[in-house]
């Protein structure tokens, strides 16, 4: 797979990531978070915010591995 391949779908990837995260994380606020102190809330949103990074590091370090030779023949 070349790599333009490759970063056409590490980046469709990390667009639905990014959606799916953040719309998990509001919903889990409007939940489990409503009767919660204002420090709590901030801390959650703080680390659901940056929570996303984790997953898409594997994500961004494939779509950036570098395209294998070809086979000589």
């Amino acid at each position: 797979m070349g790599v333009r391949t490759r970063k056409l779908i590490g980046t469709l990837g990390l667009l639905l990531l990014v959606l799916v995260w953040s719309l998990l994380a509001m919903a889990f606020a409007q939940f489990a978070l409503r009767a919660a102190h204002g420090a709590v809330v901030w801390l959650y949103y703080v680390i659901a915010g940056l929570g996303w990074v984790l997953p898409a590091m594997p994500l961004i370090k494939w779509m950036y591995k570098p395209q294998r030779p070809a086979p000589s023949p």
